[in-house]
């Protein structure tokens, strides 16, 4: 198994697509990925927004794993942070490394952006989750509330 990593660019509308349907199957959540995907002038504008990075894990050009991530600029002092939104590998590839590497990608290009910490969320039951997090940075205990906008 020989997988390449490549942040995506709007160029690469084909494997953004692929990335989509990943994260669907991965998480089992096809309808979020699936249903109403963006059209193809809005994915090159995400893609092209330094606020905004994706990365995916490759096998033959297929997509097997992958990251979404967003840059935030902070108000208190001039830096910014990354925030791993989703990430995600399908099931026949992981326990393989696969999304350690895409971590160390990501902090490769947050280096370069002169980004200081990544931080990410997960959810009590995923366990996985939790180890490979805990196992790259430093845990704290927070809450989470989703508030509607009308």
């Amino acid at each position: 198994m020989s997988i390449a990593y490549q942040p995506l660019s709007a160029a690469d509308l084909p494997l953004m697509h692929g990335l989509l349907e990943m994260f669907g199957q991965a998480f089992n959540e096809p309808r979020t990925y699936g249903a109403a995907v963006p059209s193809d002038g809005y994915l090159k504008a995400l893609l092209d927004r330094p606020s905004f990075i994706a990365l995916a894990a490759l096998d033959g050009g297929r997509v097997v794993g992958g990251l979404a991530a967003y840059v935030l600029d902070k108000f208190e002092q001039a830096r910014s942070e990354i925030y791993i939104y989703d990430l995600a590998v399908a099931e026949a590839y992981r326990r393989r490394g696969i999304a350690t590497a895409l971590i160390r990608l990501l902090q490769r290009i947050a280096k370069e952006r002169g980004a200081w910490v990544i931080f990410v969320q997960a959810d009590l039951p995923d366990e996985p989750a939790i180890r490979l997090y805990q196992s790259l940075g430093t845990r704290e205990e927070v809450l989470h509330f989703d508030i509607p906008v009308e």
